[in-house]
């Protein structure tokens, strides 16, 4: 601002004067003035940027300030400027090292004395040594101040200048006011800089201090201050960072620090002395030379046993990015390379594992040997389940690709890879690693018969970029389907959902619906799409149906729209059957053939429930409550939520259920303003011959989850502590059975690796 309004009054044919008093009035309005903004800033709690900046980039700034400092105090030692890394060659001569070593060694003397003194009179004491040692050896000396002066060892004398001469600089008929309007874009730069700067400090003594600094509120006392400043005829400032580093590691934290400064630097401008004519250059070099000592040690050596290799590296650029491209860049290179490690290192944190688990559906014995020796077979199973955790982005697709067909066990033709490469633009980056993993597998394991079913759990993946969706799991389902192989997703956040459908990996959701009931009426076929379900068990459930579909050659498979357990009861509504509907339940859920005897027992239970009808969305009980009771779906489907606020939602005039196939969703419309801490609606559902509420019920705890119908005539049956007591007292085998029933559901659950129940 002062070169701009120097060389327009100039060119303009102004005296120096008039530079002069326009200068010495404009700055300070400017300082006002940007006083003002930041105290705004700070008051309106605009500057929490500054937490986003990562912890190495601010150590490479503290690292930088060391440097500074030591360079600094050098520079001040030998009497010359030192503003660049050539500006070190000045030690090379014998003059200018003989003056800097004293203050090297003062420095060194005084970093020494604070890490290991435990006295705090210590440090000050030496401070106050080092100068009188120095007076003390140019007395012994027979050397006078002018000689001392004249080798360098002091600064050299100036007359002083009286305070009332500084108010005669100006005056107001030669301001040029036009030149407020000229300098306005270097002022909003300014604020920026100096806004940013203050911030980096801010953050910089927080982490020296080793504690929390509101930088709002200490943005405040920087506005505060400056706008003081500029009233008062003087220029923009910030924090002095050595000075306050120094007095903290001094151990002085007592506000009467600041009002002795005060009174030091009005000494300084009152007086008629220039200290730096008689104090040792040396000496004032030291203090700064101390600081830098003290910050290079701490960033550049000791933090290293405190960061990751990468942090460390983030750092070190850091700081030799601000002595090469200035502060600012410096700061801005430095978090564009923790930006960069950061998306590095989030690839090498995703999670693929198999797991083994089942659906909740209730099958009948025969169907379940079908499961048992077919779709969880032990060595060769046609179902099997991935559990993917993390964010799946461009940078990390690949991965994710290859470690799902390592899974699955597929391999890539070179045809294959070409029509891929074909489909889709953003398949080019993945033919490398897909040619290079596929031979991997070949040659690495033996040919086996590849799954027929796959469900990912992607409850936990909570990013997935527009990149990954069509490279990763569109080039995926279509390569599942050249081989027969179905791909489900399951626990989808809504904004992952949504990427999927709108890049048509998936199908829209009402022609999902629809595909999902001709294929068990076994109308369709597969489709290349990623077909997505809204829990895992629903998923498992979904291809248990039609695993059972496809080894019951000459059924029918309208049936298998339904539960086998929730077919048989709806046999039973009008029927002569002699069994209780609870006798069919408790039969495929213990996976055994009870004897008459038996099951005349469980005929008897129906005085040991109350049974209860709800609408839908009704609650049957809510977390946080007494578990007076656990329950057996008898009709229709419970639906447990994943938090409070996605269970208000259930109560719609659609049924939730897995029965009829998700025909409730989030509609597309709503997706794009669900936030990215969304965790969907569902965690799991309850049909027929679904047990649930056990667990907070045995162990005598408050319900740990939400349990809501999903449907209007959604029945269950309802068992308290009082009738069980009854049963244990009244029918001891059938308590027994009971039992045994809710250690069946306890270990299915276990196995599932359950968490709400």
């Amino acid at each position: 601002m002062a070169n701009t309004i120097a060389n327009v009054i100039l060119n303009d044919g102004g005296s120096i004067d008039e530079v002069i008093s326009t200068t010495l009035v404009v700055l300070p309005l400017g300082t006002a003035a940007l006083g003002l903004v930041l105290m705004l800033l700070g008051k309106f709690r605009l500057l929490d940027i500054v937490s986003y900046l990562p912890m190495p980039v601010i150590g490479g700034y503290l690292a930088f300030i060391g440097y500074f400092c030591l360079e600094a105090g050098v520079a001040l030692c030998i009497g010359k400027p030192m503003t660049t890394i050539s500006d070190w060659a000045y030690l090379l001569e014998p003059h200018s090292l003989l003056l800097a070593t004293p203050g090297l060694l003062a420095a060194l003397v005084l970093t020494i004395i604070s890490r290991k003194a435990k006295n705090d009179a210590v440090l000050p004491i030496a401070m106050v040594t080092i100068p009188a040692f120095f007076y003390l050896v140019l007395f012994l000396c027979s050397v006078t101040l002018d000689e001392a002066r004249d080798s360098g060892w002091i600064g050299e004398e100036t007359p002083p200048v009286p305070p009332r001469e500084l108010i005669h600089l100006v005056d107001f008929n030669l301001v040029h006011w036009s030149m407020i309007k000229k300098c306005m874009g270097t002022w909003v730069g300014m604020l920026f800089v100096v806004a940013f700067a203050s911030c980096l400090d801010i953050a910089a003594v927080s982490i020296d201090m080793g504690k929390p600094l509101d930088t709002n509120k200490e943005m405040v006392t920087v506005g505060a201050s400056n706008f003081m400043s500029g009233l008062c005829f003087g220029f923009t400032g910030s924090y002095i960072f050595s000075q306050t580093i120094f007095t903290y590691r001094t151990g002085c934290h007592s506000r009467l620090v600041g009002v002795f400064i005060m009174a030091a630097y009005l000494f300084v401008c009152v007086s008629p002395i220039n200290i730096l004519s008689v104090a040792p250059l040396f000496f004032l070099g030291s203090t700064l030379i101390f600081i830098g000592y003290d910050l290079l040690w701490e960033w550049l050596i000791d933090i290293r046993e405190k960061l990751f290799l990468m942090e460390y590296i983030v750092l070190l650029t850091t700081f030799v990015a601000i002595q090469i491209i200035g502060m600012d860049f410096g700061i801005l290179f430095g978090v564009v390379v923790a930006v960069i490690d950061h998306v590095a290192s989030t690839t090498r944190i995703i999670s693929l594992q198999r797991v083994i688990k089942r659906s909740r559906a209730v099958w009948s014995n025969d169907h379940w040997q079908i499961l048992q020796l077919h779709g969880y077979h032990p060595s060769n199973p046609k179902i099997i389940t991935l559990e993917l955790s993390g964010p799946v982005f461009f940078g990390s697709s690949q991965k994710v690709m290859d470690e799902i067909m390592e899974e699955i066990g597929l391999s890539v033709s070179e045809d294959e890879i070409r029509s891929l490469t074909d489909a889709s633009p953003h398949a080019s980056t993945h033919i490398s690693g897909l040619r290079r993993n596929s031979m991997k597998r070949i040659q690495a394991k033996p040919k086996i018969s590849l799954p027929r079913y796959v469900v990912i759990d992607v409850s936990e993946m909570h990013l997935l970029d527009a990149s990954a969706a069509t490279s990763c799991f569109g080039q995926l389902a279509k390569l599942c389907e050249k081989r027969g192989i179905f791909l489900f997703a399951a626990g989808l956040l809504p904004r992952v959902e949504w990427m999927l459908r709108s890049h048509e990996v998936s199908l829209k959701f009402e022609e999902e619906v629809e595909w999902k009931k001709s294929i068990l009426l076994n109308k369709e076929k597969q489709n290349g799409k990623l077909i997505l379900f809204e829990t895992l068990f629903e998923a498992l459930e979904f291809s248990e149906r039609l695993l059972i579909q496809s080894k019951s050659k000459g059924r029918g498979h309208e049936h298998l729209l339904r539960s086998d357990v929730s077919q048989m009861n709806s046999q039973l509504v009008g029927s002569d059957s002699t069994h209780h509907k609870l006798t069919y339940i408790f039969t495929n859920i213990l996976r055994e053939e009870l004897s008459e005897d038996e099951k005349t027992l469980i005929d008897g239970i129906e005085p040991f429930y109350d049974e209860t009808t709800f609408r839908a969305g009704e609650p049957i009980f809510q977390k946080d409550t007494h578990p007076d009771a656990f329950y057996i779906v008898l009709k229709g489907t419970v639906a447990v939520p994943r938090d409070r606020k996605r269970s208000e939602k259930i109560g719609i005039s659609k049924p939730l259920s897995s029965s009829n196939l998700m025909e409730q969703s989030l509609s597309m419309s709503n997706l794009m303003a669900i936030g990215d801490d969304d965790t969907g609606l569902i965690s799991s559902f309850h049909n027929v011959g679904g047990i649930f509420g056990y667990c907070d019920f045995l162990l005598k705890r408050q319900r740990t989850f939400h349990a809501y119908a999903s449907g209007d005539g959604t029945v269950v049956a309802r068992f308290t502590s009082q009738s069980l007591e009854a049963m244990k007292r009244d029918d001891w085998p059938l308590y027994v059975i009971v039992q045994n029933l809710l250690l069946q559901a306890s270990l299915m659950d276990l196995a599932n690796c359950t968490c709400h129940n």
